[in-house]
């Protein structure tokens, strides 16, 4: 018996749509994220960012704390930026409180909230290189500078991550006594690393080819968005809540605002890439400066009781705007208490930045954005 067959014709092909699922465990998601891509081949038509994973009752629990166990929840907000966390939230208390720090604490707090700042940064390079294909290399190099940064708060605070060291009305213990010389031996070795990431990394035709030009963001799109820290001033707007509205002692120090032309891929990474080397110069003009004396504001009592009000506070964290909202009642217990985490605000962006690239562009637009899932779902 003889089959005949015959080639399709146009009317009898079908193409439909696809839907894959990145996460909740794959490795590039950065974290228990799930992203749900609707895919035409390998170009993204749809992506629905699942979020949620790591909700752990981060703003209500809070509510059944005294104002000093509350640090402890906002170390485990943003966990690579601690002492940002800690900073904006025991400047809410003293907010509104009328409390006043001493000179010396608010100098460690800055110091330490800057160097965080690079040590968030580098984990953000490492990890983005292993996501563009520079395997291991870029992430050896960032971790060996992270962990001398680390070696330094361990000396400070006797922990390696949720330090629990601010205090509202200041810190909990002084400095070490060599810490101005260990201080400075750190920044010169973090800078140098910086140094070879770029070299590494910012000229690196992998980098180029796939980074510059890859989802640009105007700065009219970032303001509507929501976009803040890197991801905002990458596209040319110098927005630094530090110098709009300058908190603690920021107004101090001297320090360019990093921006980028395109607000692609690549000028995220020039932009934190220069905020390092911003950091580190806040740091050592802070050490310069750094007075003697208390670390803590006199007249506090062992229960702190907050007078009635609201206050709104927000810093400049490595991520972007990160924001606590505080109601009091006047008792020793915050009655409602907020986050605004700048994780959760730039990944709100995402969909629109992803749409129209190709499944392997989206990992990359993905870890650009560099978010912190405790941050986003709290």
């Amino acid at each position: 018996m003889v089959i005949e067959t015959r080639p399709p014709h146009e009317s009898d092909l079908e193409t439909i749509d696809i839907n894959v699922n990145v996460g909740p465990q794959h490795p590039a998601t950065h974290g228990v994220f799930r992203m749900v891509l609707t895919v035409d081949g390998e170009l993204v038509v749809d992506l629905d960012p699942v979020i949620g994973y790591m909700h752990r009752g981060n703003e209500k629990l809070p509510e059944n704390c005294d104002y000093r166990q509350v640090i402890g929840y906002h170390d485990r907000t943003d966990y690579l930026a601690q002492f940002n966390t800690e900073h904006c939230y025991v400047e809410a208390v003293e907010k509104l409180a009328g409390i006043k720090p001493p000179e010396r604490a608010e100098y460690i707090r800055v110091i330490l909230a800057e160097i965080n700042r690079i040590a968030s940064h580098l984990m953000f390079f490492g990890a983005f290189g292993t996501d563009i294909g520079l395997f291991g290399t870029s992430f050896m190099y960032a971790f060996r500078d992270r962990e001398t940064i680390q070696d330094l708060f361990e000396e400070v605070t006797g922990e390696r991550m949720m330090y629990n060291y601010f205090r509202p009305g200041g810190v909990a213990w002084d400095l070490p006594d060599n810490f101005r010389q260990r201080c400075m031996q750190v920044l010169d070795s973090v800078e140098r690393g910086v140094e070879q990431l770029d070299g590494l990394m910012m000229e690196n035709e992998v980098v180029l080819a796939r980074c510059r030009g890859l989802s640009p963001v105007t700065p009219e799109d970032a303001i509507n968005w929501g976009l803040s820290g890197p991801m905002l001033r990458a596209t040319g707007l110098a927005h630094d809540i530090r110098r709009a509205e300058p908190y603690s002692i920021y107004d101090r120090f001297q320090f360019d605002i990093p921006t980028g032309k395109r607000g692609d891929v690549y000028d995220k990474l020039v932009v934190r890439l220069e905020e390092m080397h911003q950091s580190a110069r806040i740091v050592r003009q802070a050490l310069e400066t750094m007075p003697e004396g208390p670390i803590m504001a006199e007249g506090l009592k062992r229960v702190l009781r907050v007078p009635a009000g609201e206050v709104y506070m927000r810093v400049e964290s490595p991520r972007g705007e990160y924001g606590v909202y505080l109601v009091s009642q006047g008792s020793d217990k915050p009655w409602r208490h907020k986050v605004r985490g700048a994780s959760f605000s730039n990944l709100s962006a995402l969909r629109a930045m992803a749409v129209g690239n190709f499944v392997s562009d989206v990992i990359i637009i993905l870890g650009s954005i560099d978010i912190v899932l405790c941050e986003v779902d709290r």
